[in-house]
């Protein structure tokens, strides 16, 4: 299911985005850069990492994957703007996934910079969560959701591909709500807006007049909102999220992906109705079938590539979405959960 894109305010970005390139880095902002760095073998194609002058350095926002290609790709933007790992003083995270935080353990390490994330999102780190939950927990929850057992295994990570995950460091430095990036007398200050992650920020720069965005809303696509062990209700305080951001309408959107726009408040909207006719679209799928698992209402629904062509990674991240949608529908009492060992689902009575 699509959205109404936004519009772009940053040329270069955008004919390189229809070219399916990596645009340029680039000024922004005195004192402002962006930096694309790739994110290989991955339909995204980039993240857009961010660069601030601060009074004794740089700071990056969201440094990219873990990979040679995109390390490369950071250093040689830095070099661009006069810069170089060593005058990296700090690095903020958006959020953990990563293609934004993979790089920065490495950076850390190579510039002595901190690093900082929102306190919520500390829980969220593969390696915190692996310290409390259970080892077959995943394969339990896929099993509920109605997974096929054969597709389990398809879905499923070996520990040799989790690793680098576990292995992303833990910050020095925390942002809440409201606060501070400490860099010198600068105006960025992060903004929690929970849905995407637990702890995904927003960074707000009243005098550039400029919003970071990361995942939390981008121009054309909408992030992925899934169901998480450590939050009941993702889908709740993502639009709760949006519409605090639809405030800052006059700023230039800096997103993670894709390419700067204008206009939040309207972009905003399209994504509240993006997820409003996704329930509608559940309701019409369970009202057919009377009763189905997670798994077989996610096959039933619309995905822009096409079911047949969701595959791997793209599955689960498919399920969860479904996921997310059904509790989000169940608190506000449109579904049932008929529980069990495997999880089914029916519209309430009164519908």
């Amino acid at each position: 299911m699509s959205t109404v894109p936004a519009e772009p305010s940053a040329p270069a970005q955008w004919e390189a985005w229809k070219r399916k390139e990596i645009p340029p880095a680039e000024q922004v902002r005195t004192g402002l850069w962006s930096i694309p760095v790739p994110i290989p073998h991955n339909p995204l194609r980039y993240t857009i990492s961010y660069v601030a002058e601060a009074d004794d350095g740089l700071l990056v926002v969201d440094p990219g994957w873990f990979s040679p290609a995109t390390w490369d790709a950071l250093t040689a933007g830095l070099a661009l703007l006069g810069g170089s790992v060593s005058d990296v003083v700090g690095v903020v995270v958006t959020h953990i996934h990563a293609d934004h935080h993979g790089l920065s353990g490495r950076l850390r390490a190579e510039s002595g910079a901190w690093v900082a994330m929102h306190p919520a999102e500390v829980e969220a780190l593969p390696s915190r969560l692996a310290t409390w939950v259970e080892e077959n927990a995943d394969r339990s929850w896929l099993t509920a959701c109605g997974v096929p057992a054969d597709v389990i295994e398809e879905m499923s990570f070996s520990p040799a591909q989790m690793k680098p995950f576990m292995d992303m460091v833990e910050p020095d430095l925390l942002l809440a709500d409201g606060d501070p990036v400490p860099h010198g007398d600068r105006t960025l200050r992060a903004i929690w807006t929970p849905g995407h992650t637990p702890g995904h920020i927003c960074l707000h720069d009243e005098t550039r007049d400029v919003l970071l965005t990361g995942d939390h809303v981008l121009p054309r696509i909408s992030p992925n909102i899934g169901l998480t062990l450590i939050e009941d209700d993702p889908l709740s305080s993502f639009m709760a999220s949006l519409e605090r951001v639809a405030e800052f309408d006059t700023a230039e959107i800096l997103p993670a992906h894709e390419y700067r726009f204008r206009g939040i408040a309207a972009r905003t909207v399209a994504l509240l109705q993006h997820h409003q006719e996704r329930c509608d679209e559940i309701a019409t799928v369970l009202r057919t079938v009377g009763e189905a698992t997670a798994w077989q209402v996610t096959e039933r629904l619309t995905w822009s590539r096409g079911w047949e062509n969701v595959k791997g990674v793209m599955r689960r991240s498919a399920l969860a979405e479904t996921a997310a949608h059904l509790q989000y529908m169940r608190k506000k009492g449109t579904l049932e959960l008929l529980d069990g060992s495997v999880r089914r689902w029916r519209l309430a009575a009164q519908m």
